[in-house]
C-alpha cells in the first residue's frame, strides 16, 4: 500500500522539464491560432473597436490553456487522438456530427488564409491571385504529405518566428500605452448585435476546434516518434515528466499566441481606428490600410507576418480534419507514417486543402468567409469542448489520471464562455433584425 501511495503522489507532482522540452506540440498550436483569418478577426476589433476589446485576450487565455491542456492529456494519456477516443466510448452519430461541423469549418478556414496569402503576396509582389493560391495551396500540402514528420515539425517550430512581425508592427506605431494597460483591467461593453459578433468571433479564432484536435493527434505523434516513450495508461512512470512537458508547452505556447492577438489588436486600434478606418474585413486589408497611416515598414512586416503564420496554419488546419476524420472512421493516421500506409488520411489533408482553394473561386464572398468561419468554430466549439471534459473526467478513459478539479473547472468555464458568447451574438442579432 505505501508502495502505491507513493508512486500516486509522484503521478501528482509534474516535474519541470527543460526549456527546450517546451517546443512541441503546444507551440505550434498556439502559433498556428493566429492565421490570417485570425489575424482578420483581430484586425476588425481594432479597427472597429478600438482598445476596447483588448480585454478578451486576458480572459481567454486561461481558458484556452485550459482546454488545449485536457486535450493534450488525453493523446498523452491514452496514445490516441480525440476523434479515436470519441469512437471508443461514445455513439458514432454524436461523433460523425461533431467531426462533420469542424471539417466544415476548416474547410472554410482553409479556403480564407490560401486566399488572404495570396492577397498578402500580390501586396508585396504584383501577380496573378489564381496562381499564388495554387501554389501555396499544392506547396503546403505537398509538404505535410512528403516530408518526415520529424524534419516536418521543426519546419513548424521555426515558422512560429514569424509571428513576432506583430509585436515589431505595433511598436511602429503611435501606441497609447496607458489607454491599453486601462483596456486590459476594465473591460468595455456594448450592448449591440456586431459587438457581440466580433466578440464571439475573437473567442471562436482564439479557441478553434481545429486546434484541439491537432494538438492531442500531435502528443499522439511524438510519442509514437520516440522509442523509449508509451501511453501513460502503460507506462504511469513518465507521467510526471510528460504532464510536466505538457503543461509548460501549452502555457508557453497559448501566451505566445494571446500576445501576438493583443498586439494586432493594438497595432489596428492606433492606427486605423484612431484615423477613422473602423470596417476592415480580411487581413491584407488591414496591412494596406496601414501604409499610408503607419508608414511602409509596417505595411511590409504587417503583410509578411499573413504569409509566415499562414505557412504555419494551413498544414494545421488540413491535418487537425484529417485526424479527424481518419480516427472517425478507423483509418490509419499519422504524420510519421509514409503516405503509402496511411493513404485515406493523406488524400484527406489533399482534399481538404484543394478544396478550401477553390473556395476562392466560387460565387461565395471570401470576406464574409474569412470572418463568419471564425464565427462558425465559436458555435461548434462548445459541443466538442464538452465532450473532451466528459472524456477526460472518465476513469474508464483516463485511469488515474483523470482532470484534477481545477483544470476541470477551467475547462468547463472555457465552455460555459463560449456558449455565452454565441448566445448573445444571437439575441441581439434577433433583436436587432
Amino acid at each position: 500500500m505505501d508502495a502505491r501511495a507513493t508512486e500516486a503522489a509522484e503521478v501528482k507532482q509534474p516535474e519541470r522539464p527543460r526549456l527546450r522540452d517546451i517546443l512541441g506540440p503546444g507551440l505550434v498550436t498556439g502559433a498556428s491560432d493566429d492565421d490570417p483569418s485570425g489575424i482578420a478577426t483581430y484586425s476588425q476589433a481594432g479597427a472597429q473597436f478600438g482598445y476596447g476589446l483588448i480585454w478578451t485576450l486576458v480572459l481567454t487565455y486561461p481558458l484556452m490553456c485550459a482546454i488545449q491542456m485536457v486535450s493534450a492529456q488525453i493523446g498523452r494519456v491514452t496514445g490516441r487522438g480525440l476523434a479515436a477516443n470519441m469512437r471508443r466510448h461514445y455513439p458514432l452519430p454524436l461523433l460523425y456530427g461533431l467531426v462533420g461541423l469542424l471539417l466544415v469549418a476548416n474547410v472554410i478556414n482553409l479556403g480564407a488564409d490560401l486566399g488572404a496569402m495570396a492577397a498578402a503576396l500580390r501586396l508585396l509582389l504584383p501577380g496573378p491571385a489564381a496562381l499564388y493560391v495554387a501554389g501555396f495551396a499544392i506547396g503546403t500540402a505537398a509538404l505535410e504529405i512528403f516530408m518526415r514528420y520529424s524534419r516536418y515539425a521543426n519546419v513548424l517550430r521555426w515558422l512560429t518566428i514569424s509571428l513576432f512581425a506583430y509585436v515589431a508592427t505595433a511598436f511602429a506605431a503611435g501606441v497609447s500605452w496607458g489607454d491599453v494597460a486601462r483596456s486590459l483591467v476594465i473591460p468595455h461593453i456594448e450592448m449591440s448585435a456586431d459587438y457581440f459578433t466580433v466578440v464571439v468571433a475573437v473567442f471562436g479564432t482564439t479557441i478553434s476546434p481545429y486546434l484541439f484536435f491537432w494538438q492531442a493527434s500531435e502528443e499522439v505523434e511524438q510519442e509514437k516518434e520516440d522509442t523509449t516513450a508509451k501511453p501513460l495508461l502503460e507506462a504511469p512512470s513518465q507521467a510526471p515528466r510528460e504532464l510536466g512537458r505538457i503543461q509548460l508547452d501549452t502555457i508557453v505556447g497559448m501566451g505566445l499566441s494571446n500576445l501576438v492577438a493583443l498586439f494586432i489588436i493594438i497595432t489596428t486600434a492606433a492606427t486605423l481606428n484612431a484615423h477613422g478606418v473602423k470596417d476592415i474585413q480580411t487581413s491584407s486589408q488591414a496591412a494596406e490600410a496601414l501604409r499610408p497611416i503607419a508608414g511602409e515598414f509596417a505595411f511590409a512586416i504587417f503583410a509578411l507576418g499573413i504569409i509566415g503564420t499562414g505557412l504555419l496554419a494551413v498544414p494545421v488546419l488540413a491535418g487537425s480534419a484529417a485526424y479527424a476524420v481518419g480516427e472517425a472512421f478507423g483509418w490509419k493516421v499519422g504524420l510519421a507514417q509514409k503516405p503509402g500506409r496511411a493513404p485515406a488520411f493523406y488524400w484527406t489533408i489533399a482534399i481538404a486543402t484543394l478544396v478550401g482553394a477553390a473556395v476562392n473561386f466560387s460565387p461565395l464572398d471570401p470576406i464574409k468567409a474569412l470572418f463568419w468561419s471564425a464565427v462558425i468554430n465559436g458555435v461548434a466549439a462548445v459541443p466538442i469542448m464538452a465532450m473532451i471534459l466528459l472524456m477526460g473526467s472518465q476513469k474508464t478513459i483516463m485511469g488515474r489520471f483523470t482532470l484534477p478539479p481545477w483544470l476541470k473547472g477551467l475547462g468547463w468555464l472555457a465552455t460555459l464562455a463560449m456558449g455565452a458568447a454565441a448566445v448573445g451574438m444571437i439575441a441581439t442579432s434577433a433583436m436587432g433584425s
